[in-house]
């Protein structure tokens, strides 16, 4: 029996005494005795309160006798090691690094990015800014210059912290001269650069500017420097990450002290069902929203091991990597994108290879980052025998606001929904003028304010923009920028963002619900569905699919399979007029589909490179499939095909 809705309606009926009394679960310096909201509905929450998110995330559980537990577990699969830090273990070197970042010169308030590959001392790093109340930014290792140019710029840090190289599948990846660059081209000069080498590439220290890492170190510990947390207030910015706008600038999203700590305490318990002595493995990247909710600071602060892993889901070796790694470390909990799910899915249709690992530990896996669609949900649950449970966030709000919570219970799994609204989040669908549409109906998802703890209050040195981009197209209510629909029980169905919703003859039809009827074609591994100009209707569905490894039909075979799915499940309104077999589809490095890129070279719109693809050559390939069928030209000038 779930405890969800007696949770969801206590927190409707006290809003402010709900997170209140969930703020009892951290340690605070000064203890909190009010959340203020202002007319707008932006909330300081726990105004009052002080704390130290580093003490709660390590010192506490060393103090409460827990030191000699496992904290951080590194696994790379790409060199093939694994090593375990203890709480005592990370709180030494949290200790010592911050007594480094203090020796030049950071204190509180002042800015740090933090440029690294998935290693342990990227987490060290981010904690030991945390311990001094200094605001750190994370930048996706190997990120392109221009893209660190613009966030040191911005966040203007003190100091930068980064490693020679990063790793790769079959390649490594230089970021020095990425870093040198990018410091080159920025108007603000950091003061100092940490530069942690790694053996399989070194790179050349600048004078005077640049500091080794290890050198950095020792040098601490001959210092015997070993820096207590710093008291910060409440509403002070642990960090700020950066996430797209869409006029190309980034926004920094700045995230409060005491909000983020509560709201992650309360969902690592409640959501996932996580706690002290677990380990949860977030297969995520440091530089996006999950690596720093549910790699770093989740877990810590709920007292789990947490895995940081230096790998892909294939290809480091093969396609069983993920399930040696559950069976090694005795993970309890997986958090995953539906991407890796189905990267997996195309090399072992047949869910073989979980069989051949002791995956007795795992009790779940919880996927986020992306639409999961029913067919790679069904094939893990078949093949892992446990739960495979959605959830729905953004960088913006910082942990999840629809799931299906393990901690109170799970509830009914609804195949293509991302479940129900958590505390917190009241959820609404609104029409085109910003009334509430009715049950079923597709519209624009928005949060009524004022948003909870842990969610974002403004954008960093940029409360216009803020206001801009969340809160002036629906005045009392935070917009999101997805669309989807709310069904008769209340859950919730995310079908795109709310650009990709597209117009086919007058009729609205979500490209994500063309995506999930494919999807029911066993010999498609993934798709994407983008909209392109049509002369007689508007805009027409375009697909292109990835076929499943071992399939036996051929691509027009497939296509066809395709087309009577979407008539089946939608109607012959969203029959695509193209659909195309491609050998890869383009992505971020955290496994996003680029349909926004994909849908402008569709259309001969002006585009630019994500700063965050993966692999750019795959646009070439795009464009030379698109370019077979006559694309753009075609249906720009004739109407159809």
């Amino acid at each position: 029996m779930s405890n969800y809705r007696t949770t969801y309606d206590a927190w409707m009926a006290d809003p402010l005494g709900f997170w209140a009394a969930a703020a009892t679960a951290v340690d605070w310096i000064a203890s909190p005795t009010e959340s203020v909201v202002d007319p707008q509905g932006l909330a300081s929450w726990f105004a009052d309160g002080t704390c130290n998110v580093c003490w709660n995330a390590v010192d506490r559980h060393v103090v409460a006798g827990r030191g000699n537990e496992a904290a951080l577990i590194y696994d790379s699969a790409i060199l093939g090691i694994s090593k375990t830090l203890t709480f005592s273990q990370l709180l030494d070197a949290v200790e010592l690094f911050a007594s480094v970042l203090r020796s030049h010169g950071v204190a509180k308030g002042d800015r740090v990015i933090i440029y690294m590959p998935m290693i342990p001392e990227a987490v060290i790093a981010m904690l030991a800014c945390a311990r001094l109340g200094a605001v750190h930014s994370v930048v996706f290792g190997g990120f392109a210059a221009h893209e660190l140019t613009v966030r040191i710029d911005d966040a203007e840090p003190k100091v930068v912290v980064s490693a020679s190289c990063g790793l790769e599948p079959n390649r490594i990846i230089a970021y020095k001269p990425l870093l040198d660059e990018a410091i080159a081209n920025s108007r603000h000069k950091p003061e100092a650069v940490i530069v942690l080498q790694r053996p399989q590439l070194l790179c050349e220290l600048r004078p005077e500017r640049d500091y080794d890492w290890n050198a950095e170190w020792s040098a601490a510990i001959t210092r015997g420097d070993r820096p207590e947390c710093v008291e910060v207030r409440s509403t002070d910015p642990l960090y700020i990450l950066y996430t797209s706008g869409t006029t190309g600038k980034p926004k920094g999203v700045v995230r409060q002290q005491g909000g983020y700590m509560v709201a992650l305490v309360w969902s690592m318990k409640n959501v996932f069902g996580i706690g002290a002595g677990d380990v949860y493995w977030a297969a995520s990247d440091l530089g996006w929203v999950v690596g720093h909710s549910y790699i770093t600071y989740g877990p810590l602060l709920a007292g789990c091991a947490t895995v940081i892993f230096e790998g892909k889901p294939v290809g480091t070796p093969d396609a069983s990597t993920f399930w040696r790694v559950i069976s090694q470390h005795k993970v309890n909990l997986l958090f995953t994108a539906p991407t890796a799910l189905r990267a997996i899915r195309k090399e072992d249709a047949g869910g073989v290879l979980p069989q051949k690992f002791d995956l007795s530990s795992l009790r779940a896996i919880y996927i986020g980052g992306e639409r999961g669609d029913p067919s790679v949900i069904k094939w893990a649950e078949s093949a892992l025998d446990v739960p495979v449970l959605d959830n729905w966030w953004q960088t913006e709000t910082g942990w999840p606001m629809t799931a299906n919570p393990s901690g109170l219970g799970t509830i009914e799994v609804k195949y293509g929904s991302a479940a129900v609204p958590m505390p917190g989040y009241d959820i609404q669908i609104l029409d085109a003028e910003g009334e509430p549409a009715p049950i079923g109906e597709t519209g624009s998802i928005a949060v009524k304010l004022p948003l909870p703890p842990g969610a974002l209050q403004t954008l960093w040195n940029n409360h216009g923009g803020f206001e801009e981009s969340y809160l002036t197209e629906f005045p009392g209510y935070y917009k999101t920028g997805d669309a989807g629909y709310i069904d008769q029980d209340g859950y919730v169905f995310i079908m795109s963002r709310t650009d990709d919703i597209i117009n086919v003859a007058g009729h609205r039809l979500s490209t994500g619900s063309i995506e999930e009827a494919i999807s029911t074609v066993d010999q498609i591994a993934e798709c994407a569905v983008v909209g392109v100009a049509d002369g007689i209707k508007g805009e027409v569905p375009l697909v292109l699919f990835v076929v499943s490894d071992g399939a036996s039909a051929k691509s027009a075979e497939i296509s066809a399979l395709a087309t009577s799915a979407v008539r089946s499940r939608i109607g012959s309104i969203a029959t695509p007029k193209i659909i195309l077999s491609i050998s890869r589809l383009p992505k971020t490095r955290s496994g996003k589909i680029l349909r926004s890129t994909i849908r402008k070279i569709a259309n001969g719109e002006p585009w630019t490179m994500p700063p965050t693809i993966e692999d750019p050559s795959v646009l070439d390939e795009v464009s030379a499939a698109l370019a077979g069928v006559g694309l753009p030209e075609k249906l720009g000038t004739e109407g159809e095909i």
